[in-house]
């Protein structure tokens, strides 16, 4: 490394990081980066919602992502939980522990992070840098109208149960790509290629979750996999529920993998970050409408009964007799 440039990567202090890779004008936040708190101002008569989520390196993501993308991540997921809750974005914050300053990743982090904010129309208003084992926190704030915020506790007997994905494609697929960077599946570039991006790159469904304001009973994202985390949803609604394995959605990558394989990825893959959400049955028109007017689609996967607990069945109503535990970052 030329002496100049090792002396330039040398003088760059915390304060000169943020200036220079997470330092923008404020537009919707009152006080954005700068000073000891930002200052947010909500619409009239709105609520705020808050969500925090941290990504660690070796446990969320792979040393190989690029940085391009683990700046759209991080953020991603983030934007998701208010996908869930029926929120608008408004702003947030980053926490960021670095190893070192390495001027070729943050050029790359920013660039994804800012992309997909810019997209959504949410800005950096403030965090936190520090030196340490690479480590992104983030804490989003949106916007809601009382009473119109998408809950785990909504959830009614009778009620069908319905899952987003991506047109063409599915849920399992982030946990495809992980089993392929394990070495424990192979598949064509192509199929690689594509769910390797649902893995480092997922889609929030912000639009989604606007469009279901009013028509879903309840909602959550799937970050953890589709069993565990509608087991929230049942434990907070106090209901249970029966879904169909061979309804959940798969891509040509996916479907062309072992059922035991397919199983396992779709049910407690984790990743995914889709909505999973409930809706009474004369209300499917209007999912199906609102899936199409975010851009992408829907499909039911089962229906909430009034007797407790999660039944798996095939397509034949036969009990799914293996069990798909959800991730857990102390127990996994």
């Amino acid at each position: 490394m030329p002496a100049s440039l090792d002396s330039l990567r040398m003088s760059i202090g915390e304060f000169d990081l943020i200036a220079r890779w997470f330092t923008r004008p404020a537009r919707r936040a009152v006080l954005g980066v700068g000073d000891d708190c930002a200052l947010l101002q909500p619409a009239p008569g709105m609520q705020m919602a808050i969500s925090t989520d941290m990504l660690v390196e070796g446990r969320h993501f792979l040393p190989t992502v690029a940085p391009e993308r683990l700046g759209h991540k991080a953020l991603a997921v983030n934007l998701s939980d208010l996908a869930a809750c029926g929120a608008a974005p408004l702003a947030f914050t980053l926490a960021l522990a670095l190893p070192r300053v390495d001027e070729a990743f943050l050029d790359g982090f920013a660039r994804g992070l800012f992309a997909l904010a810019d997209e959504h129309g949410i800005e950096l208003v403030g965090g936190d840098t520090t030196a340490g084992p690479l480590n992104i926190c983030i804490t989003v704030f949106g916007e809601v109208p009382p009473g119109l915020a998408l809950l785990r506790s909504g959830a009614r007997v009778g009620d069908d149960i319905w899952v987003s994905h991506p047109p063409g494609g599915g849920l399992g697929d982030a946990r495809l790509a992980l089993e392929a960077f394990r070495g424990r599946v192979a598949m064509a570039a192509v199929h690689f290629a594509l769910v390797r991006a649902r893995m480092e790159r997922p889609t929030p469904r912000i639009a989604l979750g606007l469009a279901l304001r009013g028509v879903a009973t309840s909602a959550i994202d799937l970050s953890d996999g589709l069993t565990g985390d509608l087991g929230h949803v049942l434990a907070r609604s106090g209901v249970g529920a029966t879904i169909d394995a061979d309804a959940l959605p798969t891509s040509a990558a996916l479907a062309a993998q072992p059922l035991a394989l397919r199983r396992e990825c779709t049910l407690a893959g984790g990743d995914d970050y889709e909505l999973a959400f409930t809706a009474p049955a004369d209300q499917a028109p209007r999912v199906q409408a609102a899936a199409s007017s975010a851009g992408c689609a829907a499909v039911r996967i089962g229906r909430i009964e009034a007797a407790p607990g999660l039944r798996i069945v095939d397509a034949r109503g036969a009990a799914v007799a293996a069990t798909f535990p959800a991730f857990d970052h102390f127990k996994t």
